[in-house]
């Protein structure tokens, strides 16, 4: 047998081996889980609270739109912290790239906010 077929064999070996023992736990869990229906484990609540008309109601494309918003700017202190670090070694050139950054990036701000997208309804 080759080296090669070797690693893939060692590989299968330990994804048959936490396959097996996924399943015996599960199963383990299965039986020895006590089973008590009622119909109050089956309620829809979030955090406590009792939920509001139907699961099939739709959510505002709005707050998805918030959701993105606030990862494009959390990404974009991801990118300006390193740079801050290593400003001195990209001098001005550094400086007026990441200025270009952060004025593109403010004037899809300025967008949004001209859009009504970050009021909170």
């Amino acid at each position: 047998m080759s080296e090669f077929l070797r690693d893939y064999l060692t590989v299968a070996i330990f994804a048959a081996v936490a396959i097996g023992l996924l399943l015996v736990v599960l199963a383990l869990g299965k039986l020895i889980r006590p089973v008590r229906p009622q119909a109050d484990k089956y309620l829809t609540y979030e955090s406590g609270v009792d939920a509001v008309g139907t699961a099939w109601d739709q959510t505002p494309v709005r707050y998805y739109v918030f959701a993105l918003l606030f990862v494009l700017f959390d990404v974009e202190a991801v990118f300006i912290f390193p740079w801050a670090i290593q400003l001195e070694t990209y001098g001005w050139f550094g400086a007026i790239e990441m200025s270009v950054f952060i004025v593109i990036l403010a004037l899809g701000l300025l967008y949004a906010w001209r859009k009504k997208v970050l009021q909170w309804l």
